[in-house]
């Protein structure tokens, strides 16, 4: 499969009707009702809020497939792809999804977490992190999950997460845009059968996505919690790839990162379908470095503030507003940042910072709409999705 081929399938195949990052329960319920026409869904349960709990089957082959998004309500940008996904998968003219369909069951559930997506947080209805219960299952939506484990019992999971803007792919200038783990089983983070076939299978993927975007794959820490979803999994003896949509350049609605999860998607299925995977190629996936954290939205260097010459890190606040994402810019960090990138940067060439309004201190946690170097007005205002 060549560039060419998968950057014409995902503008064919892209669910226009989702943008951004804000996407809920009523933006894929109609995408789901023309989708039963063409395939079986079935609503497995009900969240903490009684919102409905969807399951996506496509396929009769042997191998099971097991997708599930949203897990994290404001993590959304792997949802958008998994449309996509869909579009693709249930073409019947398009050979290699007739293919897949052949070889795989796909499962997909295309919001674990329909709360939170509607209220744009990482936590479900009570404040609990799902991706923390995979244990104790104290919520509904963890143990609709786990009944579907038991029930369908995949051959490889795929935990699907967005992950912010700090991380960089090992500690250089490069924004990790796309990172994938394979959850350790235990704590000694031993490299197990399941292990290596995740890794293949990320090695595999990595490759495409480094004719896309060199240097801008990152490999996510296996610090192993059994708490964790995919860590139960691997555990389990489940080959387990963890996706992390991160950041590209200016696409803070994570656009442009939706077509890069895409050709993953399809990378990944195509070789589980076409392939039979020992996980003897498990090696290649160390050679994905392994997230920093060198990144802030904006850096304005070489200001001066109190007499003192500094560098101030602005990051920013994602804040839901009348059924929309804003992007809040908030003063994290001041002093010395030459070990960090900025997204954007401006250079103050010693000049001395004020706020746009001079009776607001600059300091941290502080809002940076506007700002004066001299008398030079910059502007960092609040953007939306």
């Amino acid at each position: 499969m060549n560039t060419h081929t998968l950057q014409n399938w995902f503008n064919t195949y892209k669910e226009v009707s989702l943008f951004g990052r804000y996407i809920t329960p009523d933006h894929i319920s109609p995408l789901l009702d023309l989708l039963s026409l063409k395939t079986e869904i079935e609503q497995i349960g009900l969240s903490e809020d009684n919102e409905p709990i969807h399951l996506i089957k496509l396929g009769n082959g042997s191998k099971k497939l097991l997708f599930w998004s949203q897990m994290h309500g404001n993590e959304s940008t792997t949802t958008k792809a998994v449309f996509d996904l869909l579009n693709f998968v249930t073409d019947v003219s398009n050979d290699l999804a007739k293919t897949i369909l052949k070889e795989c069951t796909i499962y997909i559930i295309p919001i674990l977490s329909p709360d939170g997506a509607k209220a744009y947080t990482r936590l479900n209805f009570n404040q609990v992190d799902l991706n923390r219960d995979a244990q104790q299952k104290t919520q509904k939506e963890s143990i609709v999950f786990g009944k579907l484990i038991e029930r369908i019992r995949p051959d490889f999971a795929f935990n699907l997460h967005g992950q912010r803007t700090i991380f960089s792919a090992g500690e250089t200038k490069h924004p990790a845009t796309v990172s994938f783990l394979s959850p350790a089983s235990d704590l000694e983070r031993s490299i197990t059968p399941g292990r290596k076939i995740a890794m293949e299978i990320i090695a595999k993927m990595n490759t495409v996505l480094q004719q896309f975007i060199p240097n801008q794959v990152g490999r996510y820490d296996d610090g192993f919690n059994l708490n964790c979803v995919g860590d139960t999994l691997a555990n389990m003896g489940v080959p387990t790839i963890l996706f992390e949509a991160g950041h590209y350049s200016n696409d803070y609605d994570r656009e442009i990162t939706r077509e890069y999860i895409f050709y993953s998607l399809i990378t990944s299925i195509e070789y589980i379908a076409t392939t039979q995977i020992t996980g003897d190629r498990y090696k290649d996936y160390f050679s994905i470095p392994e997230n920093g954290k060198c990144f802030y939205d904006i850096i304005i260097r070489d200001v001066m503030l109190k007499e003192k010459n500094v560098d101030i890190a602005v990051q920013y606040s994602e804040e839901l507003v009348k059924n929309s994402v804003k992007f809040i810019p908030k003063i994290v960090k001041i002093g010395n940042l030459q070990k960090f990138y900025g997204h954007r940067e401006i250079i103050g060439k010693k000049r001395t910072i004020y706020n746009e309004n001079v009776t607001v201190e600059i300091v941290p946690e502080a809002k940076l709409l506007k700002f004066h170097l001299n008398s030079e007005l910059f502007l960092i205002e609040s953007t939306k999705s």
